[in-house]
């Protein structure tokens, strides 16, 4: 770790372990030491005792499955966008909704009646990415309802809202997630960003894994997953007081459970992409958790028309082709990704290497190009590099 990086964090521990205000301490436990250490990305290989567990069987419902899970540890709303503005220059932008808990539900210890008294932290993203800038900010919250009067961050489900601050993703005229008004401003090394981006569905939310339930391992582990791959986006970014109109593609995940990896996966490379035709894909690779100590492959081919059909490892073939030097590290920045039963194979590469969260819990994300038997766009995440 450089010695930027030590500050940074013995600055957050000092800061996180003196001021009760900011009860977002336990995103910064593993830093701290206060929690035994594991091996998978920020700690979400790490038991869940007294919470619900995500299992196969159980029937997703709408809306009410687009709002918060409380009995469950971790849950994300998390939006990715490939656009353009009106010369053609692509652009990328992430806004993202973290929740988690900070005690099981059955935990008797908390005082229910206090506005002070909450189960439940927030953490929020926002990045903007040219062919060559990467902007991003980062905010944190406690849950913290008061009489007649919005918490600072939360989620409601009719009509559907999600904010931390003035960070929003919202439908204010109803109707669940078929339209959405996203809004973020953040700055970065002293330079401001922002969007304000109308998003509209021209397809279906989709279910992953089985009916909803993504597995993540070979134990069995695994989370309720849905999302909306078929957002138009048209809007405005803005970058040091200049703005851009832009249009293009976005796609919505949501995903909640309590155990999101195995303690012996160290992190994952997620795929989503938009592809010529209409069809969409996503894939990931988590490492470790396979049979017999391997990597474990799964993902979804979505058809132009929204039919899913799940994919494991038996379909899926992701290889890293070229590794690149980012933040100190060598993260796979080109990829090779076969899907023979589709006749697919495909190169997928980063638009630009540089596109580093350096966040609470650092991670690589940005839009990428698909290029070989099928054209398109997309994004690729990677954690625990």
């Amino acid at each position: 770790m450089n010695k930027a990086g030590s500050a940074k964090r013995f600055f957050l521990c000092s800061v996180l372990l003196s001021v009760p205000l900011v009860l977002f301490a336990v995103l910064a436990l593993r830093q701290c030491g206060s929690e035994p250490a594991d091996d998978s990305f920020a700690g979400l290989g790490r038991q869940s005792e007294g919470y619900s567990r995500a299992r196969p069987g159980a029937a997703l419902r709408f809306p009410e499955d687009h709002g918060t899970h409380p009995d469950y540890r971790i849950e994300w709303w998390y939006l990715t966008a490939n656009l353009e503005d009106a010369d053609g220059t692509p652009l990328g932008i992430q806004w993202t909704l973290f929740r988690q808990a900070l005690s099981p539900p059955d935990d008797d210890g908390e005082d229910g009646g206090s506005p002070w008294a909450s189960r439940q932290i927030w953490m929020a993203h926002a990045a903007l990415s040219t062919p060559d800038a990467h902007f991003v900010a980062e905010r944190f919250a406690r849950d913290m309802a008061l009489p007649d009067r919005r918490g600072q961050a939360g989620v409601e489900v009719e009509p559907f809202a999600a904010w931390l601050d003035h960070w929003r993703m919202e439908n204010p005229a109803g109707g669940g997630l078929a339209r959405l008004q996203v809004t973020a401003q953040g700055s970065d090394a002293g330079r401001h960003f922002g969007y304000r981006l109308a998003l509209e569905a021209d397809g279906p939310l989709v279910l992953h894994g089985e009916s909803g339930f993504s597995q993540k391992s070979a134990d069995g582990g695994g989370s309720h997953y849905y999302s909306q791959p078929f957002y138009r986006v048209e809007g405005q970014v803005e970058i040091d007081g200049q703005t851009r109109a832009v249009s293009g593609r976005a796609w919505l995940d949501r995903e909640w459970s309590s155990q999101l990896l195995a303690p012996d996966q160290r992190g994952w490379d997620w795929f989503s992409l938009h592809l010529s035709g209409g069809a969409k894909l996503m894939a990931f690779r988590l490492r470790g958790g396979g049979g017999e100590g391997d990597d474990y492959l799964s993902g979804s081919w979505i058809d132009a028309d929204g039919q899913q059909t799940p994919l494991t490892d038996d379909d899926l073939r992701l290889t890293p082709a070229t590794y690149s030097s980012v933040a100190g590290r060598e993260l796979p920045t080109r990829w090779r990704l076969r899907l023979p039963s589709r006749d697919l194979d495909v190169i997928v590469r980063a638009r630009n290497a540089d596109r580093w969260m350096d966040t609470v819990f650092p991670y690589w994300e940005g839009d990428v190009v698909v290029e070989g038997s099928h054209s398109g766009v997309g994004y690729l995440e990677m954690t625990g590099y």
